[in-house]
């Protein structure tokens, strides 16, 4: 039997929908290359970009789709909040723009939430199919009395069973225009925090990491502005014409996440 070829990096960060799999069925090779890259020693870690579900869900899915993953070794946008929170100002106040799977995670991490007005030393603008009028006037006149302004994300979409939901980018983009603050901190991609947050968890430098996902502008693009080296697979959003006409270019090209190196 053929030796498998050693694995290039020590650490490898996988995006999922798109790279790891498509809706509930594992691209081909996924599950094989994860194991190739475990036996060897590297770490593997999977991220999203939505904090509407915890982490959890993620790693149960990936468990039952055939890829054994424990919730630690999945990081979202949450994590990387949660890790800049700790560092920057881990006893601010928090008023949170989301739903409930991301106030119970702060919650669960000890944060203090609150929706007193003065009592708010940061604003965070996140995922929130429940939005509605007194939310965002909450987060205005915070912003106008001082508060922070973070958010998880600021993607157009986000996707989601059956369809597309907007994300905070308009909440970002109304608390902005209302009150002529400019958000400081966005925590998921394409920002570099959720690979800090990665790098953060699994000790390795970001020189000896690949980034490999499926979209230029988010994976491809953050993997860079982090100093990692990046792997695009053509098995879901970018096609090659996306990518000649893009003056941004991965280190690798990939058919399918079977081929990482």
């Amino acid at each position: 039997m053929r030796a498998k070829p050693k694995p290039r990096y020590k650490g490898y960060v996988f995006d999922l929908d798109g790279t790891i799999y498509l809706g509930d069925r594992l691209i081909p090779g996924s599950r094989e290359v994860v194991k190739r890259l475990r036996d060897f020693g590297c770490s593997v870690v999977f991220i999203s970009n939505k904090p509407l579900e915890p982490r959890s869900s993620y790693a149960a899915k990936l468990t039952r789709l055939g890829i054994t993953t424990p919730v630690s070794d999945v990081i979202n946008s949450t994590q990387a909040l949660i890790r800049y929170l700790r560092e920057h100002c881990p006893a601010a106040r928090l008023y949170v723009i989301g739903e409930e799977p991301l106030l119970e995670e702060l919650e669960g991490e000890q944060f203090n939430l609150t929706e007193t007005v003065g009592e708010i030393d940061v604003v965070v603008a996140a995922f929130d199919r429940t939005l509605c009028y007194r939310k965002l006037n909450i987060a205005h006149q915070a912003l106008m009395r001082g508060a922070r302004f973070f958010a998880t994300n600021a993607d157009m979409t986000c996707p989601v069973e059956g369809g597309e939901i907007p994300d905070c980018a308009g909440v970002i983009a109304f608390l902005e225009a209302t009150t002529g603050r400019k958000v400081e901190m966005i925590a998921g991609k394409p920002s570099r925090h959720i690979l800090d947050a990665v790098v953060g968890h699994i000790g390795i430098a970001v020189q000896e990491c690949l980034m490999v996902g499926d979209r230029l502008a988010t994976d491809v693009y953050m993997g860079h502005c982090a100093g990692m080296d990046t792997a695009l697979v053509l098995t879901g959003v970018t096609t090659r014409e996306m990518l000649a006409e893009s003056e941004l270019k991965p280190t690798f090209v990939l058919a399918s996440v079977a081929d990482v190196p």
